[in-house]
C-alpha cells in the first residue's frame, strides 16, 4: 500500500485552475507537517508548499498568490488549490511529510499537471 496517493491533475490552460487532493495512510498523519513538491523530466524534486500540523502555511516564491495548500486530519489529506496556473507549473505533484519531518522514503505516484500556453 502506498503511503500517499495523490490525484487531480489535468491538462489545462493557462489561467485556468485545479484543485489537487492527497490520500495518506497511517494514524499518526495529524502529528506531522505535510507538503506539496513537483518535479518535472531532468529536474530535482523541488517543494512548492506546506502546512504544519497547527495548520501554518509556507509557499514558495514561484507560487505565492496563485496556490492554497490546506489539510483535513479527519481525512487524512492534504490539499492544493491552484490557480492562474502558468505552463511552467507543468510537473508532476507529489505529497510527502514536510519541512521539520522526514519525508518518508516511499513516495506515491503523483498526479500530472500540464499547462498548455
Amino acid at each position: 500500500q502506498l503511503p500517499f496517493v495523490e490525484s487531480g491533475g489535468a491538462l489545462v490552460q493557462a489561467g485556468g485552475s485545479l484543485s489537487l487532493s492527497c490520500a495518506a495512510s497511517g494514524v499518526l498523519f495529524r502529528i506531522f507537517p505535510m507538503a506539496w513538491y513537483r518535479q518535472t523530466l531532468g529536474k530535482e524534486r523541488e517543494l512548492v508548499a506546506s502546512v504544519g500540523s497547527d495548520g501554518s502555511t509556507n509557499y514558495g516564491d514561484f507560487v505565492k498568490g496563485r496556490f492554497t495548500i490546506s489539510r483535513d486530519n479527519t481525512k487524512r489529506t492534504v490539499y492544493l488549490q491552484m490557480t492562474v496556473l502558468k505552463p511552467e507549473d507543468t510537473a508532476t505533484y507529489y505529497c510527502n511529510r514536510g519541512p521539520g519531518a522526514t519525508p518518508l522514503p516511499a513516495w506515491g505516484l503523483g498526479t500530472q499537471v500540464t499547462v498548455s500556453s
